[in-house]
Parts: C-alpha cells; sequence; structure tokens
C-alpha cells in the first residue's frame, strides 16, 4: 500500500513540479538562479521517499562568485539529495539523452542547462570550449558530474576530465560535492529509509595550473572525494 501510495505522489509531483517549472523557466529567462530554485523544490521530496538528507558546505565554499561543482552520481535520488547544497547562479551539465525524457528533457533545457555527448570525443571537448566561453561571458557557474553516468551500485566509477578542463581553462576553483551512499538503501515499501549525508567540501583552487595539470588536479579531487564518503557512511553507521 505505500508503496502504491509513493509512486502515485511522485508521479503527480513529477507532473507538477515539471509543467509548473517549465513555465516559471520560461518566464524567468534572464534569471541566472532557475536551477537553485528548481533545486529548492527538489530537496523538499527526501521524505516522500522515507528519506532525512543533511546538507553541510563548508565555510570557504559559501559566497564563491564562480566554480567548477563536480559531485558523484549514484542513482535517480540524486536528484533530491543533491539539491539539498545546490547554490545559486549555477547550471548543470548532462547527457543529450536528457532530452528525450518525457517533460523533464523540456525542463532542463528551459532552466539552462548545458547537454553534452560524451559518446563523441571531439563533439564532447566543442562544448566544453563552448561551456568555458559561456561562464565567461554571464559569470555562471556549472556543476557537473565526473563519473559521467549513475555508478548505481558499482562503485565509484573512473573520472572524465571534462570539469576539470573546464575549471582550468576558466581559472576558478573545484568544489567538490559528495553524498554518502545511498545505493540499495531506498526502499519504497519502507517507512523510514534512513538519513543522507551531502557535503560541500573547500574549494580546490586552479590558479596558475595550464592543461597538463588536468590528469593531477583530477586524481586530487578524485581522491578527496572517496575519502569524504567513506567519512559519511562511516558517521551514519556509528550513528545507529
Amino acid at each position: 500500500m505505500l508503496l502504491l501510495l509513493r509512486m502515485t505522489l511522485l508521479l503527480l509531483l513529477v507532473f507538477g513540479v515539471t509543467l509548473f517549472g517549465i513555465v516559471f523557466c520560461l518566464l524567468t529567462l534572464w534569471s541566472k538562479n532557475r536551477v537553485y530554485y528548481l533545486g529548492r523544490v527538489f530537496a523538499q521530496v527526501g521524505p516522500l521517499f522515507g528519506l532525512s538528507v543533511e546538507g553541510r558546505v563548508a565555510q570557504a565554499a559559501k559566497n564563491i562568485p564562480q566554480a567548477v561543482y563536480v559531485a558523484n552520481h549514484q542513482n535517480n535520488f540524486d536528484l533530491f539529495t543533491l539539491a539539498v547544497v545546490v547554490p545559486k547562479g549555477v547550471v548543470t551539465v548532462g547527457k543529450t539523452s536528457l532530452r528525450w525524457i518525457p517533460f523533464f528533457g523540456i525542463l532542463y533545457w528551459a532552466s539552462g542547462n548545458f547537454l553534452i555527448n560524451r559518446e563523441n570525443r571531439r563533439q564532447a571537448i566543442a562544448t566544453i570550449d563552448q561551456i568555458v566561453s559561456s561562464m565567461t561571458k554571464t559569470g555562471l557557474s556549472i556543476w557537473m558530474f565526473p563519473e559521467g553516468t549513475r555508478s548505481r551500485g558499482r562503485g565509484w566509477l573512473p573520472f572524465k576530465r571534462g570539469a576539470f578542463h573546464a575549471a582550468v581553462q576558466a581559472g576558478v576553483p573545484i568544489v567538490p560535492v559528495v553524498c554518502s551512499s545511498t545505493h540499495g538503501q531506498v526502499q519504497l515499501n519502507r517507512w523510514d529509509n534512513g538519513k543522507v549525508l551531502v557535503e560541500m567540501l573547500p574549494p580546490i583552487e586552479t590558479s596558475g595550473l595550464q592543461e597538463i595539470d588536468v590528469v593531477s588536479l583530477m586524481k586530487q579531487c578524485e581522491q578527496q572525494m572517496h575519502d569524504t564518503q567513506q567519512r559519511l557512511d562511516r558517521e551514519l553507521q556509528q550513528a545507529h
């Protein structure tokens, strides 16, 4: 019964938020905060799945003028967990296949996000160049998932370099965002599915770095994010 109720509410919510979001975005095309405001809405959905989501933002990561935010990508629930720390003035970078998702694809486009074809390296590089140019012109930050796709319980997937190239080219810091492990945590027929921790770490400066430094920057960020997730998971386990 709980499963049926949740699925019904979720479908109604997705349809309602998507429809409202499309209208809102089309009426506020001038705004740099469309993704932020939509994120505020999605961040309220956790309790529908029986999740308690706590967001933490390092003091040094607050009020950053511009950055490249990188987050781990686990499953569809990321939309509702990571949203708790999405800052103002940010757009995301997603796969071109998102445009074909009914309703949501239109919302994703209307909120100003970028679409990138990860399967075509030449097109992906061109899109990164376009993103850097747009960052320079608009002052917007970008949010990327360096794993490129949802890990779905396979552990951390290898990071791709695009986000780190963008940060170095734009001369802005990398800000890691880490969500505690959520694979298998949510059972829709269970009332309480526990707690999730989302932490935004201090920025990693890129000033003075060149293209030759991208790989070491990526590895530094990747290790830091791995270590952080292990710490968050231990904290949740000890709290039980």
